[in-house]
């Protein structure tokens, strides 16, 4: 089976950030942190696991990546509701700058408009 095969057990997932395939248990080992703190982010709304059919919470490697950015902050002594808003703020600032990248490079080529 080859990673490109949809049809194994990760059904191509592989590649994909924002596959829930992580269990709780195992975002919190990887984060080496506890799943209190994952439940308290996600009280906070930083992020919103998915469930599986059985309930439990599944993490994404997306969701991940923002979890350790919260958790940096508040193991440098940020309260864990102010590191949520800034890992938030941080987050739609990098959108915004993508978007306005897309912009920026449309624009170049597109060239300058004519006059008719």
């Amino acid at each position: 089976m080859t990673a490109e095969n949809p049809t194994g057990p990760l059904g191509g997932h592989l590649d994909d950030d924002d596959f829930p395939a992580y269990t709780m248990g195992r975002a919190a080992e990887m984060l080496g942190t506890t799943q209190g703190f994952l439940r308290a982010i996600g009280e906070a709304r930083l992020i919103t696991p998915l469930r599986s059919e059985g309930g439990h919470r599944r993490y994404s490697r997306y969701q991940l990546r923002i979890a350790a950015r919260a958790r940096e902050l508040v193991d440098r002594g940020t309260p864990i509701e102010a590191a949520c808003r800034i890992v938030i703020l941080e987050d739609q600032l990098e959108e915004a700058q993508r978007i306005n990248a897309e912009y920026r490079r449309a624009a170049e080529t597109s060239g300058p408009p004519t006059s008719v």
